[in-house]
């Protein structure tokens, strides 16, 4: 235990040194733009910024769902030449009822909806006949499946859609069932923020069907939808869905070459420009709808048949208009709305004062935690003092590779892990003090100290680095940044209690040999 090799106190000191260089980016400016200046990030509660509480549409998913069900009902009853008088969903019942004009087609209806409901993967719907009245209606297992897959999902576009306008460390956390907490560090306007993310951005391309009357009442299988120029003018576009904008794989701003106009130029995956193509083939001379949240960006003439998967679209847009629309195709459409629960502001006043609160506790304990060491054990405790600002600044060196966010939480976390460090050496300096009474000789005393005192402090760091892990795994915002800090504090501390105090204790052995031992 008490002795080092020439290799092996290299790498303890190795280690410290580069510990104190990776801090330095924290106190430094970047003397290069190409120079990789890694620094802990400041969280909101710091740094001051803006927050947001957004709620998922459930009842838009739930009407998805059910708009789905009857399309796929309808598709299946008419393959089977059943007639029907009605089919009608209702989302506050999460059902489809459906009425037969003949009621001796109810058997041939219900084994049609019967393989319709076997062929569903995820058999989220039964099929029942009441008074001869078929009904489709959505377990609750489906609904709360699709649920949780929309917040997912939506928690995911969310970041997308915030890393494109260049937003540093967001922090988008899951509240709830259908809520999401979005905080942005240094954003003190979210207006901009607000409104991509307020888009469900689903865009798709369909027909329009030009023999229909705007002044009557929609055919079945179409949708008058306006025009996103708000000039009140509509377009007759066919429900069924030609091509998703799913399938795009790119979408960015840009001006034509010709009228020198905002332009946003897109392309399509394989499967989508294949699909394009198919349709754009068959549909020469005829208008093609680019339908953004059911509202018309434009509705063009096919000239021709477009076969390589790209295009553009246009419209009145201006820079920021395209490059946004840009953004949100990028980042892919929300599977439902999303609204602002709750906003408020953060200012750099009140980060400034947290800051300053936070480093005065950091301080005054700092400052605490020295005396008492070296006060109850001497030199050996100035050791410990020595060991225990290694451990800050291997602390903050990790913390500034992770480009980790520290937050009042963090801050805490150092000061817990400053006392967890102390904790550490006391154990080592009780033994070795109990090791001297018992008459042993100093470097007994030393060797028995470090060996007796080590399976304790591993044990101990062992369990309370489990019980932070877990922190970080089921915990979300501060109380992961809390536990990251811990963590690494832990880590840490059993390298410079059981490692470089030792190793400084060592070489002042070597060096001076003592007969008795300042405990």
């Amino acid at each position: 235990m008490m002795y080092f090799s020439r290799l092996k106190t290299f790498l303890v000191v190795g280690a410290c040194v580069l510990g104190f260089l990776f801090s330095l980016p924290n106190i430094l400016p970047a003397p290069a733009d190409w120079v990789p200046w890694r620094t802990v990030r400041l969280g909101l509660d710091l740094r001051g910024g803006s927050y947001l509480l957004l709620e998922v549409d459930m009842a838009a998913v739930i009407k998805e769902r059910l708009d789905s069900v009857t399309d796929a009902a309808r598709q299946s009853l008419i393959r089977a030449r059943v007639q029907y008088t009605a089919l009608t969903p209702q989302p506050s019942l999460n059902r489809v009822v459906i009425r037969l004009r003949d009621p001796g087609q109810l058997g041939t209806a219900q084994n049609a909806l019967n393989e319709l409901a076997k062929s569903n993967d995820a058999n989220d719907y039964t099929v029942a006949v009441n008074e001869g009245v078929l009904t489709l209606a959505l377990s609750e297992q489906a609904l709360r499946t699709r649920a949780t897959g929309a917040v997912q999902q939506s928690i995911e576009i969310v970041r997308r859609r915030i890393d494109e306008t260049g937003v540093i460390d967001p922090q988008i956390t899951r509240q709830g069932d259908a809520r999401i907490v979005v905080q942005l560090p240094g954003v003190e306007d979210p207006n901009r923020i607000k409104e991509l993310l307020g888009k469900t951005a689903r865009m798709t391309f369909r027909l329009v069907d030009e023999s229909a009357n705007l002044a009557a009442p929609a055919p079945p299988g179409v949708d008058f939808l306006p025009m996103t120029d708000n000039s009140g003018q509509k377009v007759a576009v066919r429900r069924r869905v030609d091509v998703d904008g799913a399938n795009l794989t790119n979408a960015s701003a840009g001006q034509d070459s010709q009228t020198g106009r905002w332009i946003v130029n897109f392309s399509f995956d394989s499967v989508g420009t294949r699909r394009f193509a198919d349709i754009s083939r068959a549909n020469v001379g005829h208008q093609f709808a680019i339908v953004l949240d059911d509202r018309v960006i434009s509705a063009p003439v096919i000239r021709e048949a477009i076969l390589g998967g790209r295009g553009q679209i246009s419209g009145n847009f201006d820079a920021k208009s395209a490059t946004d629309l840009g953004v949100l195709l990028r980042a892919g459409a929300l599977p439902a709305p999303l609204t602002v629960v709750e906003e408020r502001s953060v200012g750099p006043e009140l980060g400034a004062d947290s800051i300053r609160a936070g480093a005065i506790a950091l301080g005054v304990g700092f400052l605490l935690v020295i005396g008492y060491m070296a006060f109850f054990y001497g030199l050996f405790g100035w050791y410990a003092n020595i060991a225990l600002v290694a451990n800050l600044l291997l602390m903050v060196a990790i913390l500034s590779l992770l480009e980790a966010t520290l937050t009042l939480p963090g801050m805490a976390g150092i000061l817990l892990t400053l006392g967890m460090a102390v904790d550490a050496n006391i154990l080592i300096n009780e033994r070795i003090r109990e090791e001297v009474h018992n008459g042993r000789s100093p470097l007994n005393a030393m060797e028995m100290g470090f060996r007796r005192a080590f399976a304790t402090i591993i044990d101990s760091n062992m369990t309370t680095l489990l019980s932070h892990i877990m922190l970080f795994v089921w915990g979300s915002g501060p109380v992961r940044g809390f536990a990251v800090t811990i963590t690494v504090g832990i880590i840490t501390t059993m390298f410079t209690a059981t490692m470089f105090a030792r190793l400084l204790m060592v070489r002042w052995y070597v060096r001076t040999k003592p007969q008795a031992l300042p405990v």
